[in-house]
């Protein structure tokens, strides 16, 4: 999933086939005005998988990513508080249980589809009371109408015990969040050198998660 990969926050797979160009010699260069952002990226991802800071567990269904998230959550559940869930990955609402997905191609001569989606499960307050109930904890919620946005973070944050919920809307996600919590709100700006909110956000949490840590 590119979403997940912390690269493609900065370059996007799309963006680094547009910014390239090829000539007659084996190199590829980037065009001088996206030259900074591309090597940005390509070195932040090669430090990362280098120093061992970086693992992808792709997952293609809902099920996988579910499994996927309780057997990470258990391995570090020894590591206690010193252990973060950032929990950015994106996951629609609904899904089609196993039992109803055809089997086969659902053929176009059988006339208009009628589908009936199931609610994905709420893993949430099981990861913190069951898989990992010393970790730290940070969920999301995106929403395209700022109106209930934090209501929204705010139930979340109640319901599923999380330790900090990044509330964000969708059309300004890149430049700024909310960082809901008990203590309080505090909007996180973009940085001016950087191309999305994620580094003071990261900093932020990590203090955040070294305060609870020595309760």
């Amino acid at each position: 999933m590119f979403a997940g990969e912390p690269a493609s926050r900065i370059v996007d797979h799309f963006q680094m086939i547009r910014y390239s160009n090829v000539s007659t010699s084996p190199a590829i260069q980037a065009y001088k005005p996206h030259a900074e952002a591309v090597k940005s990226a390509i070195s932040g991802h090669h430090d990362a998988v280098s120093g061992g800071y970086l693992l992808k567990l792709p997952f293609t269904t809902i099920f996988e990513k579910l499994q996927i998230l309780r057997l990470i959550a258990t391995s570090m559940k020894i590591l206690g508080p010193n252990t973060m869930f950032y929990l950015v990955a994106v996951v629609s609402d609904f899904y089609v249980p196993w039992e109803s997905m055809a089997v086969h191609k659902i053929q176009s001569a059988s006339g208009p589809l009628d589908m009936r989606l199931a609610q994905v499960p709420k893993m949430l307050l099981v990861l913190r009371k069951e898989w990992a109930p010393a970790a730290f904890c940070v969920s999301f919620k995106l929403e395209t109408d700022k109106e209930i946005l934090l209501e929204k973070a705010d139930t979340a944050l109640k319901t599923y015990k999380m330790h900090a919920v990044v509330a964000n809307e969708l059309s300004t996600r890149k430049e700024v969040v909310i960082l809901v919590t008990e203590s309080g709100k505090v909007r996180v700006y973009r940085e001016n050198d950087q191309p999305v909110v994620e580094s003071p956000l990261i900093k932020l949490l990590v203090e955040k998660q070294m305060v609870v840590a020595q309760c």
